[in-house]
Protein backbone atom coordinates (compact mmCIF):
# COMPACT_ATOMS: atom_id res chain seq x y z
CA UNK A 1 0.00 0.00 0.00
CA UNK A 2 1.16 3.32 -0.73
CA UNK A 3 0.57 6.29 1.21
CA UNK A 4 0.29 10.10 -0.41
CA UNK A 5 2.09 12.71 1.33
CA UNK A 6 0.60 16.55 1.21
CA UNK A 7 3.36 18.67 -0.24
CA UNK A 8 1.12 21.71 -0.31
CA UNK A 9 1.82 22.21 -4.34
CA UNK A 10 1.21 20.08 -7.23
CA UNK A 11 4.73 21.40 -8.26
CA UNK A 12 5.59 18.38 -5.99
CA UNK A 13 4.05 15.18 -5.56
CA UNK A 14 5.38 12.61 -2.17
CA UNK A 15 4.25 9.05 -1.70
CA UNK A 16 5.61 6.75 0.60
CA UNK A 17 5.62 3.20 -0.03
CA UNK A 18 5.16 0.18 2.59
CA UNK A 19 8.15 -0.41 2.31
CA UNK A 20 9.66 2.23 3.37
CA UNK A 21 10.65 4.04 0.48
CA UNK A 22 10.02 7.44 -0.39
CA UNK A 23 9.07 8.19 -4.00
CA UNK A 24 9.28 12.41 -4.14
CA UNK A 25 8.40 13.65 -7.88
CA UNK A 26 9.13 16.52 -9.50
CA UNK A 27 5.96 17.68 -11.42
CA UNK A 28 5.68 20.38 -13.57
CA UNK A 29 5.63 18.11 -17.16
CA UNK A 30 4.00 21.13 -19.22
CA UNK A 31 7.52 23.02 -18.04
CA UNK A 32 9.42 19.64 -18.49
CA UNK A 33 9.52 20.52 -14.38
CA UNK A 34 11.24 23.84 -14.69
CA UNK A 35 12.38 24.59 -11.42
CA UNK A 36 9.60 26.62 -9.28
CA UNK A 37 9.68 28.44 -5.43
CA UNK A 38 6.98 26.55 -4.18
CA UNK A 39 8.86 22.97 -5.52
CA UNK A 40 12.28 23.85 -3.40
CA UNK A 41 10.03 24.73 -0.57
CA UNK A 42 8.37 21.63 -0.74
CA UNK A 43 11.73 19.16 -1.60
CA UNK A 44 12.96 20.88 1.76
CA UNK A 45 9.85 20.18 3.86
CA UNK A 46 10.18 16.35 2.65
CA UNK A 47 14.01 15.62 2.76
CA UNK A 48 13.31 17.60 6.89
CA UNK A 49 10.06 15.21 6.92
CA UNK A 50 12.27 12.30 5.90
CA UNK A 51 15.05 13.21 8.65
CA UNK A 52 12.91 13.03 11.11
CA UNK A 53 10.42 10.32 10.43
CA UNK A 54 11.70 6.57 10.91
CA UNK A 55 9.00 5.25 8.61
CA UNK A 56 11.36 6.59 5.69
CA UNK A 57 14.55 4.61 5.30
CA UNK A 58 15.57 5.77 1.86
CA UNK A 59 14.19 8.63 -0.35
CA UNK A 60 14.14 8.35 -4.24
CA UNK A 61 13.53 11.90 -6.26
CA UNK A 62 12.29 12.00 -9.96
CA UNK A 63 10.66 13.75 -12.12
CA UNK A 64 7.76 13.22 -14.13
CA UNK A 65 8.38 12.47 -18.02
CA UNK A 66 9.51 13.74 -20.46
CA UNK A 67 11.86 15.48 -18.31
CA UNK A 68 13.60 15.39 -14.83
CA UNK A 69 14.32 19.19 -14.13
CA UNK A 70 14.86 21.35 -17.31
CA UNK A 71 16.26 24.30 -14.36
CA UNK A 72 14.94 27.59 -14.02
CA UNK A 73 11.41 28.74 -15.08
CA UNK A 74 12.09 31.42 -17.99
CA UNK A 75 7.75 32.04 -17.90
CA UNK A 76 8.75 35.48 -17.11
CA UNK A 77 11.61 36.12 -19.57
CA UNK A 78 14.41 38.22 -18.85
CA UNK A 79 13.19 38.69 -15.23
CA UNK A 80 14.12 35.74 -13.74
CA UNK A 81 17.13 36.74 -12.85
CA UNK A 82 15.98 39.70 -10.93
CA UNK A 83 17.89 40.85 -7.90
CA UNK A 84 16.96 39.79 -4.69
CA UNK A 85 17.72 41.88 -1.43
CA UNK A 86 15.70 40.05 0.87
CA UNK A 87 17.26 38.64 3.59
CA UNK A 88 16.25 34.86 3.40
CA UNK A 89 17.49 34.93 -0.69
CA UNK A 90 19.92 32.01 -0.76
CA UNK A 91 22.13 30.46 -3.96
CA UNK A 92 20.53 26.62 -2.68
CA UNK A 93 16.83 26.74 -3.25
CA UNK A 94 16.32 23.55 -1.38
CA UNK A 95 16.70 24.00 2.70
CA UNK A 96 18.32 21.09 4.27
CA UNK A 97 19.70 19.88 1.27
CA UNK A 98 19.67 16.21 0.86
CA UNK A 99 23.26 15.46 1.93
CA UNK A 100 22.11 16.79 4.93
CA UNK A 101 19.73 14.42 6.03
CA UNK A 102 20.49 11.02 7.48
CA UNK A 103 18.11 9.32 5.32
CA UNK A 104 20.31 8.04 1.77
CA UNK A 105 18.39 10.11 -0.89
CA UNK A 106 19.00 8.54 -4.72
CA UNK A 107 18.52 10.57 -7.72
CA UNK A 108 16.36 8.62 -10.15
CA UNK A 109 17.30 11.30 -13.16
CA UNK A 110 15.41 9.71 -16.21
CA UNK A 111 15.28 12.92 -18.11
CA UNK A 112 17.15 16.11 -19.09
CA UNK A 113 18.82 17.91 -15.91
CA UNK A 114 19.81 21.04 -16.84
CA UNK A 115 20.98 24.34 -14.52
CA UNK A 116 19.62 23.62 -10.81
CA UNK A 117 17.89 20.56 -11.96
CA UNK A 118 21.15 19.24 -12.49
CA UNK A 119 22.94 20.89 -9.51
CA UNK A 120 20.20 19.48 -6.72
CA UNK A 121 21.01 16.34 -8.27
CA UNK A 122 24.62 16.63 -6.87
CA UNK A 123 23.38 17.11 -2.97
CA UNK A 124 21.94 13.24 -3.66
CA UNK A 125 24.01 10.02 -2.03
CA UNK A 126 23.38 8.08 -5.47
CA UNK A 127 22.79 9.42 -8.94
CA UNK A 128 21.20 6.72 -11.84
CA UNK A 129 21.34 8.84 -15.51
CA UNK A 130 19.51 8.21 -17.97
CA UNK A 131 21.46 7.48 -20.75
CA UNK A 132 19.52 9.13 -23.64
CA UNK A 133 19.27 12.70 -21.98
CA UNK A 134 21.43 16.18 -21.66
CA UNK A 135 23.01 17.45 -18.65
CA UNK A 136 24.76 20.78 -17.87
CA UNK A 137 25.08 23.39 -15.61
CA UNK A 138 24.98 26.31 -17.76
CA UNK A 139 24.20 29.31 -15.85
CA UNK A 140 27.26 31.10 -17.28
CA UNK A 141 25.62 30.84 -20.42
CA UNK A 142 22.21 33.11 -19.02
CA UNK A 143 24.40 35.48 -17.15
CA UNK A 144 24.46 34.02 -13.56
CA UNK A 145 26.23 31.39 -12.17
CA UNK A 146 25.98 27.81 -10.59
CA UNK A 147 24.27 27.57 -7.45
CA UNK A 148 23.14 24.64 -5.09
CA UNK A 149 26.51 24.30 -3.42
CA UNK A 150 27.49 22.66 -6.98
CA UNK A 151 31.60 24.84 -6.64
CA UNK A 152 31.44 22.42 -2.93
CA UNK A 153 29.78 18.91 -4.27
CA UNK A 154 30.99 18.95 -8.30
CA UNK A 155 34.29 18.63 -7.47
CA UNK A 156 34.61 16.29 -5.18
CA UNK A 157 32.87 14.14 -7.46
CA UNK A 158 35.25 14.81 -10.69
CA UNK A 159 37.84 16.75 -9.65
CA UNK A 160 39.00 20.23 -10.14
CA UNK A 161 39.89 20.02 -13.66
CA UNK A 162 36.46 18.61 -14.65
CA UNK A 163 34.75 20.88 -12.42
CA UNK A 164 36.60 23.67 -13.95
CA UNK A 165 35.26 22.87 -17.77
CA UNK A 166 31.46 21.78 -16.77
CA UNK A 167 31.35 25.15 -14.66
CA UNK A 168 33.06 27.33 -16.61
CA UNK A 169 32.22 26.53 -19.81
CA UNK A 170 28.29 25.80 -19.26
CA UNK A 171 28.48 23.31 -21.77
CA UNK A 172 25.68 20.56 -21.98
CA UNK A 173 26.92 16.29 -21.75
CA UNK A 174 25.25 13.10 -21.97
CA UNK A 175 24.58 10.81 -20.09
CA UNK A 176 27.61 8.22 -21.01
CA UNK A 177 29.94 11.21 -20.62
CA UNK A 178 27.92 11.43 -16.76
CA UNK A 179 29.27 8.00 -16.48
CA UNK A 180 32.91 8.54 -17.42
CA UNK A 181 32.93 12.03 -15.54
CA UNK A 182 31.81 10.24 -12.42
CA UNK A 183 29.52 12.36 -12.01
CA UNK A 184 26.76 8.90 -12.42
CA UNK A 185 26.52 6.11 -9.92
CA UNK A 186 24.87 4.42 -12.98
CA UNK A 187 23.48 4.87 -16.55
CA UNK A 188 20.64 3.19 -18.09
CA UNK A 189 18.13 3.33 -20.91
CA UNK A 190 15.53 6.40 -19.80
CA UNK A 191 12.88 3.75 -18.86
CA UNK A 192 14.74 1.70 -16.77
CA UNK A 193 15.85 4.73 -14.21
CA UNK A 194 12.73 5.23 -11.68
CA UNK A 195 12.26 0.96 -12.21
CA UNK A 196 15.97 0.42 -11.17
CA UNK A 197 16.49 2.98 -8.60
CA UNK A 198 13.51 1.48 -6.87
CA UNK A 199 15.11 -2.13 -6.97
CA UNK A 200 17.86 -0.39 -5.28
CA UNK A 201 16.09 1.26 -2.99
CA UNK A 202 13.83 -1.24 -1.88
CA UNK A 203 17.07 -3.79 -1.05
CA UNK A 204 18.55 -0.92 0.99
CA UNK A 205 15.50 -0.47 2.80
CA UNK A 206 15.02 -4.35 3.46
CA UNK A 207 18.72 -5.66 3.85
CA UNK A 208 19.96 -2.46 5.15
CA UNK A 209 20.44 -1.14 9.13
CA UNK A 210 18.83 2.40 9.39
CA UNK A 211 21.46 3.52 12.08
CA UNK A 212 24.92 1.88 9.92
CA UNK A 213 23.60 3.97 6.91
CA UNK A 214 22.83 7.05 8.71
CA UNK A 215 26.08 7.29 10.80
CA UNK A 216 28.10 6.11 7.46
CA UNK A 217 26.44 8.54 5.58
CA UNK A 218 26.77 11.52 7.55
CA UNK A 219 30.63 10.57 8.21
CA UNK A 220 30.89 9.91 4.19
CA UNK A 221 29.86 13.81 3.76
CA UNK A 222 31.77 14.77 7.04
CA UNK A 223 35.19 14.00 5.47
CA UNK A 224 35.81 16.71 3.22
CA UNK A 225 37.05 18.66 5.87
CA UNK A 226 38.92 15.82 7.77
CA UNK A 227 42.69 14.56 8.60
CA UNK A 228 42.55 10.59 7.95
CA UNK A 229 43.41 10.35 11.85
CA UNK A 230 39.95 11.83 12.53
CA UNK A 231 38.00 9.80 10.49
CA UNK A 232 40.31 6.73 12.32
CA UNK A 233 38.77 8.36 15.26
CA UNK A 234 35.17 8.69 14.17
CA UNK A 235 35.06 5.47 12.62
CA UNK A 236 36.21 3.75 15.67
CA UNK A 237 33.70 6.06 17.96
CA UNK A 238 30.91 5.19 16.04
CA UNK A 239 32.20 1.01 15.55
CA UNK A 240 31.65 1.64 19.99
CA UNK A 241 28.29 3.24 19.38
CA UNK A 242 27.09 0.25 16.70
CA UNK A 243 28.96 -2.79 18.21
CA UNK A 244 27.18 -5.29 20.23
CA UNK A 245 23.46 -3.80 19.96
CA UNK A 246 20.81 -6.13 18.30
CA UNK A 247 21.38 -4.53 14.75
CA UNK A 248 24.61 -6.23 15.00
CA UNK A 249 23.52 -9.28 16.27
CA UNK A 250 20.47 -9.43 14.10
CA UNK A 251 22.47 -8.51 10.70
CA UNK A 252 24.54 -12.11 11.52
CA UNK A 253 21.87 -14.17 12.66
CA UNK A 254 19.63 -12.74 9.45
CA UNK A 255 22.85 -13.62 7.16
CA UNK A 256 23.47 -17.34 8.94
CA UNK A 257 19.71 -17.93 8.64
CA UNK A 258 19.58 -16.79 5.20
CA UNK A 259 16.43 -14.57 6.21
CA UNK A 260 15.96 -10.76 5.50
CA UNK A 261 17.04 -9.03 8.46
CA UNK A 262 14.21 -7.50 11.36
CA UNK A 263 15.80 -4.17 12.29
CA UNK A 264 15.05 -2.71 16.13
CA UNK A 265 17.37 0.40 16.33
CA UNK A 266 16.34 3.61 14.36
CA UNK A 267 18.00 6.46 13.20
CA UNK A 268 15.82 8.96 15.63
CA UNK A 269 15.64 6.97 18.90
CA UNK A 270 19.34 5.59 18.53
CA UNK A 271 21.46 8.65 17.15
CA UNK A 272 25.18 8.97 18.72
CA UNK A 273 24.51 12.21 20.99
CA UNK A 274 27.66 13.39 20.26
CA UNK A 275 26.62 13.50 16.31
CA UNK A 276 24.67 16.86 14.92
CA UNK A 277 21.61 15.83 13.29
CA UNK A 278 20.13 18.25 10.52
CA UNK A 279 18.22 20.33 13.03
CA UNK A 280 21.51 21.23 14.98
CA UNK A 281 23.01 22.75 11.59
CA UNK A 282 20.10 24.17 9.63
Amino acid sequence: MTRTIDTGTTDLLAELHDDGVLVATLNRPDTRNAFSGAMGRALGDIYRMADTDDAVRVVVLTGTPPAFCAGADFSNGSDVFERSDAPAFSANPVNPPAWRIRKPVIAAVNGHAIGVGFTLTLHCDLRFMAQDAKYGIVQVRRGVMPDAMSHWTLPRLVGLANAADILLTGRTFTGAEARDLGVASRVLPNDDVLPHALEVAHDMAVNTAPLSVAVSKRLLWGTFSMTPDEVDRAETDLHHHLMGEADAREGVMAFLERRDPQWSLTVNDNWPSEWPTPGDIT
